[in-house]
């Protein structure tokens, strides 16, 4: 193309320079990956290379391992970083992947603080502190026994939750609808309802056939009173026009519960089972503490009366997980049920 074309052909001319641009920005290296692949290659190298101080027993086992996994992570973000956009990923994880840039600098950074704090150089005294490839140990021997306690936290949590949502659910839509119901519930909720279930341990393993059995209705208990009250409260402050529209076109009583009550009111309802679930979690680790013979809190018990530190730490790592993803879930429930506010509120 000559220049006389160039210049009475603008548009092609900027064509060429949008698409030049467009292959450019294509194969831009991605800055914080590269950082990261840093940080994770020092980490690493640290690990692997730099000996560990023995104090009083044989050497951290898995040390090698770690380090090795580290500089092999290093070594993909470094080629994810070098390939820009044109990494071979999906869109939506490489946006992710770009999107949690510094929290990877930041994750490798702090694993090389805890490494040099309690491996290299035993700053913090054991059995207290354990750098991060005890946690590997733990986890692969121990899995069994701590696979089997999430698993029984799971199903305790489970029943006590279901129980308290739906007792709660039903207390909730009742009271909002019926002020004869209201009258004689109201005042039971506001004297029982703020009193902390863990409170009411005593009493319930007295009453209770089991510890299980007890554990369960103290989750459930701490469930159902904010499922209850927000429910009651989403109820009670539905628009009134709405039943009125409703009764014009010959709605029944129990149409106006189940389709246009209930409906109005599930906003609220999601936010009590949220409430509900942060309540349910502190009441869960101390019944399985105080009585209950399985799960993440006896697990927690058994480890810290065997001074084995580490073993706790692992648990407390998975049930931090466990119970991000329970809300996790929640949330996603939440969203294809209000379709209509997704976005509101993130986790």
């Amino acid at each position: 193309m000559t220049t006389s074309q160039s210049a009475l052909d603008p548009a092609l001319a900027g064509g060429a320079g949008t698409s030049a641009t467009t292959a450019r920005d294509a194969w831009r290296p991605w800055p914080a990956g590269i950082a990261a692949a840093a940080a994770w290659a020092a980490f690493g190298a640290l690990t692997w290379r730099w000996p560990n101080k023995v104090t009083g027993f044989s050497d951290w086992a898995y040390t090698g391992e770690l380090g090795i996994a580290a500089m092999a992570a290093a070594a993909v973000l470094a080629l994810v970083a070098l390939a820009g956009r044109r990494a071979p990923l999906p869109h939506g994880t490489l946006a992710r992947l770009h999107a949690a840039g510094p929290w990877l600098i930041a994750l490798a950074l702090v694993l090389s603080a805890w490494e040099i704090l309690t491996a290299k150089t035993a700053l913090l005294p054991t059995p207290f502190f354990a750098p991060p490839q005890a946690l590997i140990e733990v986890y692969a021997e121990d899995w069994p026994r701590l696979g089997d306690s999430a698993f029984n936290t799971l199903k305790l949590l489970g029943l006590g939750v279901a129980y308290g949502g739906i007792a709660g659910f039903l207390t909730g839509v009742s009271v909002g609808w019926s002020r004869r119901i209201g009258y004689w519930v109201h005042p039971v909720l506001r004297v029982l309802g703020p009193l902390p279930s863990t409170a009411l341990l005593p009493l319930t393993f007295y009453f209770f056939p089991s510890s299980y059995s007890a554990a369960v209705f103290l989750i459930a208990l701490a469930t159902a009173f904010p499922v209850a009250v927000l429910t009651w409260s989403g109820v009670a402050s539905v628009n009134k026009s709405y039943y009125d529209v409703a009764r014009t076109m010959g709605a029944s009583g129990w149409f106006l519960v189940l389709r246009v009550a209930i409906p109005a009111a599930l906003p609220q309802v999601f936010v009590g089972l949220f409430m509900g679930l942060g309540a349910s979690f502190s009441v869960l680790v101390t019944a399985e503490m105080m009585g209950v013979k399985s799960g993440l809190g006896w697990y927690l018990t058994w480890a810290q009366g065997w001074a084995s530190y580490v073993n706790m730490y692992a648990a407390l790592i998975v049930m931090a997980l466990l119970f991000s993803g329970v809300i996790t879930l929640l949330f996603t429930v939440r969203d294809r049920a209000l379709s209509w506010q997704k976005g509101t509120v993130k986790w």
